[in-house]
């Protein structure tokens, strides 16, 4: 079978197909066969070995798949045979075929092709848990999403939406300003200027937002966080910008403000029966059209490494999926 692994950490772009035996499904576990992989800024990072966990070399890159199961294991059911499943894989997700354990895989809403599922599970869980649980967003209040247009910022705006929020996207360039209109976005903001929080404040007509949610952190965080109104949260997801920032704590105080970490995969690591609900609520808000997780593009598997590298060097427009037909 095909597969990429990442046997030296490095750049991303000299990531290569190789060639390795197929798995076996053994106890527990179910064979599927990938139609396609999900990919992360995390996932680039693992790569390049910076992190802050290393995963051990040589491995395969990915975590989010989706495909069809086409054999299992001993102690599982064969009428799993011949579904669609997704998972996130602590095996890797670049990979034709992989021997997952049964009791991670996911059904596939019917509505939902490969490739969305295979872009969904982190992302979305992650925009869910952190504006629901974390967040405690209501209908109307006002949302400013950082590094709107990435597959993370993408997935907050659909499901901020769903939750009758009004969506501010914050981005870069025209194109991806244009790219979170068009996923749903009420207006967007160009947050490289160096006078965008007076920008924001006229675009909204209010002193300030309910909530920021933050994938990106270095010089945006600060900014973002001054802009919350009395009462705002800010929602710590990551640092795509590659800087950690530092804030001063008497913005809290006088705000009277919230910072709150948003780690989906610490809570359900610490509370693996905590992401049940918020499975359900998403694939429900996908069967009935509320939730539209298409990803932005699909790759061959050769196209891998590149990905990753646009990804690092935030050049990605929405969630990139590596389709292992395309």
């Amino acid at each position: 079978m095909r597969v990429i692994r990442c046997v030296n950490y490095g750049e991303p772009r000299d990531l290569a197909v190789e060639e390795m035996p197929e798995p076996v499904a053994g106890p527990g576990e179910a064979l599927v066969a990938v139609e396609a992989a999900g990919l992360g800024y995390v996932d680039a990072l693992f790569v390049r070995g910076t992190y802050q966990v290393k995963l051990p070399l040589p491995f395969v890159p990915g975590s989010e798949v989706a495909g069809r199961v086409v054999a299992v294991g001993e102690g599982v059911a064969d009428n799993l045979v011949g579904r669609r499943v997704m998972a996130l894989s602590n095996r890797g997700a670049l990979a034709e075929r992989l021997a997952l354990p049964a009791a991670m895989l996911m059904p596939i809403p019917d509505r939902m092709s490969a490739e969305a599922a295979a872009g969904f599970i982190v992302s979305y869980c992650t925009a869910l848990y952190g504006l629901e649980t974390c967040g405690h967003l209501r209908a109307g209040e006002t949302l400013l999403v950082l590094g709107a247009a990435g597959g993370v910022g993408m997935a907050a705006i659909d499901v901020a939406k769903a939750m009758g929020a009004r969506v501010v996207a914050a981005a870069s360039t025209p194109e991806k300003r244009a790219a979170a209109l068009a996923h749903g976005a009420d207006m967007t903001l160009d947050y490289i200027q160096p006078d965008w929080r007076k920008a924001l404040e006229a675009l909204i007509g209010k002193p300030g937002v309910d909530l920021v949610y933050d994938p990106v952190g270095g010089p945006f965080s600060e900014p973002a966080f001054r802009s919350l109104a009395p009462g705002g949260r800010h929602l710590v997801v990551g640092f795509a910008a590659g800087e950690i920032p530092k804030l001063p704590l008497n913005l809290a105080l006088l705000k009277r403000a919230s910072l709150v970490g948003v780690d989906w995969g610490g809570e359900i690591r610490a509370n693996p029966k905590a992401n049940l609900p918020l499975m359900k609520k998403l694939a429900d808000w996908v069967a009935d059209g509320t939730l539209h997780p298409e990803p932005a593009a699909v790759f061959p598997l050769e196209k891998a490494g590149a990905v990753l590298q646009d990804l690092l060097e935030r050049k990605s427009i929405g969630k990139p999926v590596i389709g292992m037909t395309a």
